[in-house]
C-alpha cells in the first residue's frame, strides 16, 4: 500500500506527536514498550489505534491512487470499470470513517490526559525526632 501523504496535517502524525508529548519518548521506543504488554496498559491502547489510524490513512492513500487510474482520460469506463470505481468510492468511504472515528476517540483520551510532572530530584527530607525531654531531678 502507498504511503499517506506526509503532510504536516496528517491526522496520524498529530496523534503520534500528541502521544509523544505526553509520554515523552520517541514513538518507536513506545511501541517497543507497548509490545512488552500489548492488551494491559493505556499506552498499548494508544499505539493500537495510532496504528489503526495509519492503516486507515494508508488505505485511503491506495484506493484514491487506484480510482485515479481507473478514471484516467485514456481509460475507457465499461460495466467492469465502472464496478471498480464504485468500489474504490466504498472503500474510500469506510476508511474516511474509520480513521475519523479512531481521530475521535483517540484525540478524546488524549485530551483528558496529561503528563506527569517528574519527581524530585531528592526525596523529602525525613524530619528529626526531637529529643526527649530531660528529666529534672527532685531531691526533697
Amino acid at each position: 500500500m502507498p504511503q499517506p501523504e506526509a503532510t504536516a496535517n496528517s491526522i496520524s502524525q498529530i496523534i503520534a506527536q500528541r502521544i509523544e508529548a505526553l509520554f515523552g519518548q520517541p514513538l518507536a521506543e513506545l511501541e517497543a514498550l507497548a509490545d512488552n504488554a500489548p492488551d494491559a496498559t493505556l499506552l498499548a491502547a494508544l499505539i493500537g489505534s495510532h496504528s489503526d489510524l495509519v492503516l486507515a490513512e494508508r488505505n485511503i492513500a491506495f484506493q484514491l491512487e487506484r480510482l485515479r487510474e481507473l478514471t484516467s482520460p485514456e481509460r475507457e469506463i465499461g460495466r467492469f470499470t465502472a464496478g471498480h470505481i464504485l468500489d474504490c468510492a466504498r472503500r474510500i468511504a469506510e476508511s474516511v470513517a474509520t480513521r475519523d472515528a479512531h481521530a475521535k476517540s483517540t484525540g478524546a483520551v488524549l485530551g483528558g490526559l496529561r503528563r506527569a510532572s517528574a519527581p524530585d530530584a531528592q526525596p523529602p527530607a525525613v524530619p528529626v525526632p526531637a529529643a526527649p525531654p530531660t528529666a529534672t531531678s527532685r531531691t526533697r
